[in-house]
């Protein structure tokens, strides 16, 4: 595939035109033991490629004002549709964007990008980059990826490098106002499609802005 935002809005539009609308609407495990303990208190918050809302959904449940951002309208439509049958629909706003081409305006007290993966190709390190800059002064970036492969990954049976936690952090061209909160790689049992199960590694990094 090539890089254009045509091929990203196809290729998950198909994605979640064909995905069960429940798959994604619980919130990352490792996102909430983090907020947790690093930003107890709600604010705004910006979850990028938010997917069925999962992420976003749990915060405005909690109370935070977020900006959920995906390309794909299909997956939009279905965060809408569970605000407002979780009664938060005043506290989630939806933006599409395809992040490799345009990035919502405004900073945030935390940004977000959980499993920010896609097999078109795009320039990632450079969204990530741009996510950084959408992190108000006192504000969380956190980036939680894949860090292994699982068996239902598009990518099971490749020879893929994933990179250190140390290089991902490094990748975001932080200066030195920034503090690295967490930079590790933990093992985790995941639960794909079909409800199968897999011992997988996650980068997970969350840094704060001074």
């Amino acid at each position: 595939m090539n890089d254009s935002s045509t091929d990203s809005a196809a290729f998950w539009e198909k994605h979640y035109a064909g995905m069960d609308a429940q798959w994604g609407t619980r919130p990352n495990v490792v996102l909430t033991d983090l907020l947790g303990d690093l930003a107890p208190e709600p604010g705004t918050a910006l979850d990028l490629g938010c997917g069925h809302g999962g992420d976003a959904l749990w915060l405005a449940g909690l109370g935070w004002q977020v900006t959920a951002v995906d390309v794909s309208q299909t997956a939009l439509d279905r965060v809408a549709a569970g605000a407002a049958a979780t009664g938060v629909a005043d506290r989630v706003t939806l933006r599409r964007h395809d992040l490799a081409e345009t990035f919502p305006d405004g900073t945030h007290d935390l940004v977000t990008a959980t499993y920010f993966h896609t097999p078109v190709t795009i320039s990632r390190d450079q969204v990530l980059r741009r996510a950084a800059r959408a992190v108000a002064p006192g504000g969380l970036l956190i980036v939680i990826e894949h860090a292994s492969l699982a068996p239902w990954s598009w990518q099971a049976g490749q020879d893929i490098r994933f990179p250190t936690p140390d290089e991902v952090v490094a990748s975001l061209h932080l200066d030195d106002t920034w503090r690295v909160e967490r930079a590790e790689a933990p093992r985790r049992t995941a639960t794909g499609p079909e409800g199968r199960t897999a011992t997988v590694r996650d980068n997970v990094i969350a840094v704060r802005r001074g």
